[in-house]
């Protein structure tokens, strides 16, 4: 049985590729389902997301609509946190993240290696994150 986790995993691992290569410069940040057959993507580039951007993606996933209804967004001030350095760029801010085992887990990230974020004194594999989010801190 596939899980919700494994189903993103194999959407960001078809969509990312798609995207950056089609507009260089964009990095797909993550591809989280709203539901079995809904999800968003969320995107960043240096010079910032606008709707202009978001409808050109959603173009290019047109194919998906077969199954999906698909949302492109910018990341938001709690940007979803996938990668190595994703995490490495929130070195001293505070996250959020749950894991494959459902654990909960808040506090500041301290370390980054390329296995594991170390979020206050807890070391997290990056395999066993399922959502990671940098906590808006306003």
């Amino acid at each position: 049985m596939t899980t919700t986790h494994d189903k993103e995993k194999q959407l960001q691992l078809e969509i990312a590729p798609r995207v950056e290569r089609d507009l260089p410069g964009v990095e797909v940040l993550a591809v989280e389902l709203q539901s079995p057959d809904h999800f968003t993507v969320y995107v960043d580039r240096p010079e910032g997301v606008d709707l202009a951007l978001c409808e050109h993606i959603s173009g290019l996933l047109r194919d998906y609509t077969r199954e999906y209804s698909v949302d492109v967004s910018s990341p938001g001030i709690e940007r979803p946190l996938r990668t190595p350095s994703h995490f490495a760029h929130v070195i001293g801010r505070r996250v959020k993240l749950r894991t494959s085992d459902k654990q909960r887990v808040k506090g500041a990230v301290v370390a980054v290696d390329e296995t594991h974020v170390t979020v206050d004194e807890k070391a997290i594999p990056y395999a066993t994150i399922v959502r990671a989010n940098l906590i808006d801190e306003r």
